[in-house]
């Protein structure tokens, strides 16, 4: 307990708990009248509300930061949101379990744009003076790429769903990680530092394009991809950029400077990479088509070739001359249709190469081993196996069953 003018003064040498001395300082929070009711006024940072609705923030200016919490029963909730301006009024208190200061808004009201979103605001409208935002100026993503970049953290979880949607959805496609910082006071500069590692490699190897992307978090946490530095580097990549930065409501900078935005990282992964199952029954259904198309166009040529024939025939005072005419258009119109029906098998030839490439056997010749477990399940995860348990491995020449020694999971 803290001392009161009506209790006795503990020694000032004898050893005091933690929460005796946390208690001190609560009772001098509340009996200093400055502090048992104020009104401060700063920019919101870190605001969350979860499902209880009580409001967690820090509010802060250019020098210091405070801790604050509105319970759900608080006055202007909505008026809480990241780099808004507002006046809180509340009293400082202690929170015991931790021992940190923190300030129990109980209103809050708008005061302004905060320091932080209006050189958010400025810097927006200097990059798009400059043409950074131009829509005219963003490139096409390829259709079918071959090697796609990743820059994120190597330990998130972004680079490790950007491979399972990829795996199951394009084998065929290659991806390629290089790591950065994806919040932080480093971290612009490990995104820019990437994107420079990036183009090197794309000196010798080709890149169709690069997602850079994190999962969702505060607006602070969102930062790096705000950095002007970094929208500057996107702006400049030779390679097209793909941003999938947070969750869907999120937006950075970086979302206005690349070539396509996606609303989140896994829909980014599904953006850039094609449907093999689905490009196998399109593929399958243009051959079909082709095929009733070209055989169509024939049988109706014969027939107008036939019925000018005859009617040649009818008509003509010397049928010899005539036939013989008639012999040269029906040899000009075979030849040409014969040229017509090689391109058209060319082409046909070049359908069933693509879809032969995107067949199982080919995948697994590229090296590629599919894994199941003893119920005959195709194993995707290596979370799902349990050491011991019996595994067969495909290979493109034959199987192989092993058991597995021990399961090191990433997630």
């Amino acid at each position: 307990m803290y001392n009161t003018p009506t209790s006795p003064p503990i020694p000032t040498d004898q050893p005091r708990s933690v929460s005796e001395v946390s208690q001190l300082i609560q009772g001098l929070l509340k009996s200093d009248p400055q502090l048992a009711n104020v009104t401060l006024i700063g920019e919101v940072s870190g605001h969350s509300q979860p499902p209880s609705g009580h409001s967690y923030f820090s509010l802060r200016d250019s020098e210091s930061s405070l801790r604050c919490v509105m319970f759900r029963y608080g006055r202007g909730h909505q008026y809480l949101e990241d780099g808004a301006l507002v006046v809180c009024q509340g009293s400082a208190n202690i929170y015991a379990p931790r021992g940190d200061l923190q300030i129990v808004v109980t209103s809050a009201e708008p005061a302004g744009v905060g320091d932080q979103q209006a050189q958010l605001e400025e810097l927006k409208r200097k990059l798009r003076a400059e043409g950074l935002f131009d829509p005219s100026r963003k490139r096409r993503i390829p259709p079918f790429p071959k090697r796609i970049a990743v820059i994120t953290s190597e330990q998130g979880a972004v680079w490790h769903d950007i491979q399972i949607i990829v795996q199951r959805r394009y084998p065929l496609m290659e991806l390629l990680l290089v790591p950065s910082a994806v919040q932080g006071e480093l971290a612009p500069v490990t995104i820019i530092e990437a994107f420079a590692d990036l183009h090197a490699y794309a000196e010798s190897e080709h890149v169709d394009a690069v997602i850079i992307g994190r999962g969702g978090g505060s607006a602070e946490d969102l930062m790096p991809y705000n950095d002007e530095m970094v929208a500057r580097t996107i702006f400049a990549s030779r390679i097209p950029v793909i941003s999938a930065v947070g969750h869907e409501t999120d937006f950075t900078i970086a979302d206005e400077v690349a070539d396509l935005r996606a609303p989140t990282p896994s829909a980014a992964a599904e953006l850039v990479s094609p449907d093999i199952a689905g490009l196998a029954v399109e593929t399958a259904d243009f051959v079909q088509r082709l095929m009733r198309g070209l055989s169509g166009r024939v049988t109706l040529a014969r027939q107008r070739l036939d019925l000018t024939q005859d009617r040649l025939a009818e008509n003509a005072p010397e049928p010899q001359i005539f036939r013989q005419r008639v012999d040269e258009l029906k040899i000009r119109a075979q030849d040409s249709w014969a040229r017509y029906l090689a391109l058209k098998r060319e082409a046909m030839r070049r359908v069933e190469a693509e879809l032969r490439a995107l067949g199982p056997h080919n995948i697994l010749e590229r090296g590629y081993v599919i894994a199941r477990d003893s119920e005959g399940k195709v194993i995707t995860k290596a979370a799902t196996v349990k050491p011991r348990s019996a595994i067969e491995l495909t290979f493109a020449d034959g199987t192989v069953e092993t058991e597995a020694k021990s399961v090191n999971a990433t997630n």
